[in-house]
C-alpha cells in the first residue's frame, strides 16, 4: 500500500474533498431549483422565513441536507483521526477504520442525494457510527497500552 493510504490523515483529506464536491453539486442543483421555484435569496431573511418560501424540487433540499450532515458526525471522525494520528495509535486497523468510515459517508451521500429512501439512510448512517465507536474504542485501549 502507498504510504500515503497508510497515513491516518489521508482518509481526513478525502472526507474534505468530497464534502467540497458536495458543495459544488449543491449549488450546481439548488441554484437553478431556487430560480424555478422563484425564490428570491435576498428576500430570506433566514430559517424563521423557509415556511412562506415556494416548494423547491426535494432533490435540492436533499443535497442542501447532506451537504449540513457532513458537518455534523464527521466532526467526530476529524477529531479520532487526528487524535490517533498525534498519539501514535495509528495502525493497519485504524487507518482501514478511517476508510471505511469515508466510504460509508460516500454511500450514505449518494443515497441522501438521489433517492433520500430514510431507512437505507438510516441503516448507513449506524453503520458509520459504529465505526466510529470503534475507532474510539481502540484510541482508548491504546491510550491505557491494551
Amino acid at each position: 500500500m502507498p504510504q500515503a493510504f497508510s497515513n491516518m490523515m489521508t482518509p481526513v483529506l478525502a472526507l474534505v474533498v468530497w464534502t467540497l464536491v458536495i458543495l459544488v453539486w449543491l449549488y450546481a442543483r439548488r441554484i437553478p431549483a431556487m430560480r424555478k421555484a422563484g425564490i428570491d435569496p435576498a428576500k430570506i431573511k433566514g430559517s424563521e422565513s423557509y415556511a412562506s418560501l415556494p416548494p423547491m424540487n426535494p432533490k435540492a433540499v436533499w443535497i442542501s441536507d447532506n451537504y449540513t450532515h457532513l458537518h455534523e458526525q464527521p466532526t467526530v471522525f476529524y477529531a479520532l483521526c487526528v487524535y490517533s494520528h498525534l498519539a501514535g495509535g495509528v495502525d493497519a486497523v485504524n487507518v482501514g477504520l478511517a476508510w471505511a468510515y469515508v466510504a460509508i459517508r460516500v454511500v450514505h451521500s449518494f443515497i441522501q442525494i438521489t433517492t433520500n429512501f430514510v431507512p437505507l439512510r438510516f441503516a448507513v448512517f449506524n453503520i458509520g457510527s459504529l465505526v466510529l465507536v470503534i475507532l474510539a474504542v481502540r484510541n482508548v485501549l491504546g491510550l491505557f497500552g491494551l
